[in-house]
């Protein structure tokens, strides 16, 4: 396509050279040029063997139809792992943020508790009595020394254990769980990323327009990057056409031509959408008047009927008339 476009581009500055200021019937001036087209390569972000192809060479396509697939099943498995490893991230995060110990862990804890606050209740009557006896010269001291110690011991050991259900119903550390939802975070991405891989196997058309050229089959292995078929929108042909110099300032961006082509039955409106800021051809020297009439200059219009137009196919461009083009 790039020689092509550079041999109409050195056949239409040719033509314009010899004509100067244009060819025609009459006063009328006319220019030639060619038909011209962005196309848009169409392929894969990443490489694979084509597994469908939903298009062929002259098929029109509409904005979203399905056009090819790729083989997925590393894809797949990819996205698998990346949700078991979201999955592990959120039951970590879960454990941090609830209790450290389970609920049957509590309640053993919880017994232990009634059991001390029954131990606790006997040393504190035991001591109390004690205390009376002693008081009535009854009891030895060695016998009210005791049951003190019983009573410090069981309530330590009450305050104890009321100690360790307050730590098992405790989450984790903030900053233990601030890690935990980072490390969700990054998995719940990892997980986004291989579904979207995964969607990307199967491909649709970016834009409406007609198959130029397919450049792969099904089974061929496709590297990334490289385009499966080439697709050409209505709004992306073009004409472009040179003129000299001399009438340069007779064209303006959003000025009106006409377009005329072999077997077309009417002309063609256009509209001019760009205009070269440097002249072609001739070198950049002291230029004489002679070598003035020999510069042109590149101009390009977006036809109004692209459909009627061909790729390559030359054409004759008329300035202005506007009324009398096809609308």
């Amino acid at each position: 396509m790039t020689a092509v476009r550079r041999a109409l581009r050195r056949f239409a500055i040719g033509l314009v050279v010899l004509a100067l200021a244009g060819c025609g019937d009459g006063n009328e001036r006319r220019y030639q040029g060619w038909v011209e087209a962005d196309l848009i390569f169409v392929g894969p972000d990443e490489s694979g063997r084509l597994e469908t192809l939903n298009v062929r060479e002259g098929y029109t396509l509409a904005a979203g139809a399905p056009v090819f697939a790729l083989d997925s099943d590393l894809q797949k498995a990819d996205l698998k792992a990346a949700q078991a490893t979201e999955a592990e991230a959120r039951a970590r995060l879960s454990r941090l943020e609830n209790a450290q110990q389970r609920n049957e862990e509590i309640a053993v804890l919880k017994a232990q508790e009634r059991r001390a606050e029954a131990m606790l209740a006997l040393s504190t009557s035991e001591l109390e009595r004690q205390k009376a006896l002693a008081a009535k010269g009854i009891a030895a001291q060695a016998q009210l020394d005791a049951a003190t110690a019983n009573f410090n011991r069981d309530r330590a050991a009450l305050d104890e254990i009321r100690r360790q259900i307050v730590v098992a119903q405790l989450s984790a550390r903030e900053e233990d769980i601030a890690a935990a939802r980072q490390a969700l975070a990054a998995a719940e991405a990892r997980r986004a990323a291989a579904e979207t891989r995964l969607a990307r196997r199967r491909v649709a058309s970016p834009a409406s327009g007609v198959v130029q050229q397919v450049y792969f089959r099904v089974g061929e292995m496709v590297p990334a990057g490289k385009p499966v078929f080439a697709l050409l929108p209505p709004e992306n042909v073009k004409i472009r056409f040179f003129v000299p110099q001399a009438a340069l300032p007779q064209m303006a961006i959003g000025g009106r031509v006409r377009v005329r082509c072999d077997g077309c039955a009417d002309e063609i409106a256009a509209r001019i959408n760009f205009i070269a800021g440097s002249a072609e051809f001739t070198p950049p020297v002291i230029y004489s008047r002679e070598e003035r009439d020999k510069l042109v200059f590149l101009v390009e219009a977006v036809p109004e009927h692209p459909e009627r137009l061909r790729v390559g196919q030359p054409v004759d461009v008329v300035p202005g008339g506007a009324e009398r083009a096809e609308r």
